[in-house]
């Protein structure tokens, strides 16, 4: 049974809906506080050029804001951080535009990054780096929907391989973190690597031994995710040279120094000699630079120590370490590849393939000056 003071509050409750109601009816509403006009450019403005391209060729085609001048709340405020220069701003905009936001309109089509591409990309001038591991930021993907690029103010546009190495690779990473966060990726793949990642310590880790266990680098030794875009990323921009090279190296054995030369050496290779012909038990181990061959009329090769000789005025031999980790480095990172290439075709539409021809194809003969143009020609 309801009490007295249940009716007088229900009496109200509809007294105020009441109210509520007839109040909804009779309240205009006022201007909104949100401008529905274009923010207009200063064409007196030293930025004009630059602005006006990313409006017209970012905001305007994919809804995407590129960021360069740098806002702290844009940025996280753990590192010491610096803004990009103008200058090299300019240069990475076109770059961008060039080797990702085109080929991907080019290979798939003009929608995809429309629909799946990040919706913040912010250059940074300065590195970011971890304290705790010693290891550098080169860039980040924020939920799907931003992306940071750090270090521009340290790039050489005549350097390819630093380029590559810091830039356009990292687009493509992050850019497959976007994607893989989107739509999942075989759990198969996290299983061929499995019991080899190491978060804490992978930049402490040599190439060439991360890629003897499947990596194509170190970097994709720190986790799963890690190892999937990096593994997209290096196919994609590495040239056939270099991809043969990551394959190269997974191919070999690897051991870390035991010799009475450098007791305390930590770096791995795949050469060593024995300073006493007679035994094992003193070995020293080469790196590369030390490596000289000899091939004999049959076709047989002897890999010598660089021009040193012995006491007897012989040559040294030099011989190349077993592989003796019981993992097929090469097998590893192909199958890794496979995976990867017949995810992009039957989830997104992608042939891989196509896509490292177009990219190859543009980062071999791209003119920087004519690239520059298209903002530098803006009145």
């Amino acid at each position: 049974m309801k009490s007295f003071k249940s009716y007088i509050f229900a009496a109200l409750a509809i007294a105020v809906m009441a109210m509520s109601l007839s109040g909804c009816k009779e309240a205009k509403l006022g201007p909104t506080i949100f401008p529905d006009e274009e923010d207009v450019l200063d064409p007196n403005s030293y930025t004009y050029q630059l602005d006006k391209f990313l409006k017209e060729n970012y905001l305007q085609v994919y809804n995407l804001e590129f960021r360069y001048k740098m806002e702290d709340v844009g940025a996280d405020m753990n590192y010491n951080l610096v803004p990009a220069t103008y200058a090299n701003s300019i240069d990475m905009a076109v770059l961008t535009k060039h080797l990702w936001f085109d080929v991907y309109k080019d290979v798939v089509n003009s929608d995809f990054l429309k629909q799946y591409g990040p919706r913040i990309i912010h250059l940074i001038g300065s590195p970011a780096y971890n304290v705790n591991s010693g290891s550098m930021v080169l860039g980040l993907a924020e939920g799907g929907i931003k992306v940071s690029l750090f270090r521009v103010n340290a790039m050489n546009i005549n350097d390819f391989n630093q380029m590559n190495e810091y830039y356009f690779k990292t687009m493509h990473h992050e850019f497959c973190h976007i994607l893989h966060q989107t739509k999942t990726y075989p759990s198969v793949f996290n299983t061929i690597s499995v019991g080899h990642y190491d978060g804490s310590n992978w930049q402490d880790r040599q190439e060439g031994v991360c890629a003897s266990l499947g990596f194509v680098s170190n970097y994709a030794s720190s986790a799963y995710r890690e190892d999937f875009a990096e593994t997209m990323a290096n196919y994609i921009v590495k040239t056939d040279e270099q991809w043969a090279y990551i394959l190269d190296q997974a191919s070999r054995g690897w051991k870390s120094p035991s010799s009475a030369d450098d007791p305390n050496a930590t770096y791995y290779c795949w050469y060593y000699y024995r300073n006493n012909e007679a035994g094992d038990e003193n070995v020293a181990y080469l790196v590369d630079s030390q490596i000289a061959s000899e091939e004999d009329e049959q076709g047989n090769v002897t890999y010598y120590y660089g021009r040193n000789r012995d006491t007897n005025g012989n040559r040294i031999v030099a011989y190349q370490v077993i592989d003796e980790d019981g993992i097929d480095g090469v097998a590893a990172i192909n199958q890794k590849v496979e995976i990867m290439r017949t995810w992009l075709r039957d989830e997104w539409g992608v042939d891989l393939d196509a896509l490292r021809a177009e990219v190859q194809k543009r980062q071999a003969a791209y003119d920087i000056d004519e690239l520059r143009r298209w903002v530098t020609d803006i009145r």
